[in-house]
């Protein structure tokens, strides 16, 4: 099978959750997000859209400010946020869909989930917190997929128990979010990148 049509959607909490001691949530979501959207709008041969999860129309017009002109920016539902930004990004192949807090993943581990979407119904690139970095999905859903609604903080584990076959799961690369202290000093000073969270570290 060949994706002839590539989408990443960047999905976007609509309010602040976690942020380092003395940083103002919603401004280090907001920073997270940009870094985030930069990566993989840089990415080739992919077209990238913006969910934000939960979020009304001013909440969506504070994420879009963050996109070039002629990004698609939308609300998805905070319950199924993964598989509601999907399927409002349009008639494609395969979608990825990435949670805002990966400023510094490497474009790379993208393309490895497009190309295990080729035979896997869901690809996923899990975070060292045990929860997932990214989750892609081949469409149309497969129904399985579909009654898991899997999200962000949905456990490898459990998809692994609900796959109807060997190779319906495919395991990207590991990396990690940005969730806590400690994934803080997961950042490397010494890569290109990541510059509003830099800044927000920085106290500018």
């Amino acid at each position: 099978m060949t994706i002839d049509r590539r989408v990443v959607v960047l999905v976007v909490p609509a309010a602040g959750t976690w942020a380092p001691p003395g940083r103002e949530p919603d401004a280090w979501r907001l920073a997270l997000a940009e870094d985030t959207y930069e990566v993989l709008a840089a990415l080739d041969l992919v077209e990238v859209a913006v969910a934000v999860a939960g979020g009304d129309d001013d909440a969506v017009a504070e994420v879009a400010a963050l996109t070039w002109p002629g990004t698609p920016v939308y609300a998805v539902d905070a319950e199924r946020p993964v598989l509601d930004a999907v399927a409002k990004a349009g008639a494609a192949a395969a979608v990825v869909a990435v949670s805002h807090d990966v400023p510094d993943l490497p474009g790379l581990l993208i393309g490895k989930l497009f190309r295990a979407l080729s035979s896997a119904d869901i690809a996923v690139t899990p975070a060292e917190d045990g929860t997932l970095a990214a989750v892609g999905v081949r469409l149309p859903v497969a129904p399985w997929v579909a009654a898991a609604a899997p999200s962000f903080d949905t456990p490898l584990a459990t998809l692994e128990d609900l796959k109807p076959r060997r190779h319906a799961v495919a395991l990207g690369p590991g990396w990690h979010r940005l969730r806590s202290n400690a994934d803080l000093a997961r950042l490397d000073p010494g890569l290109e990148g990541w510059d509003a969270t830099r800044a927000l570290l920085r106290g500018r």
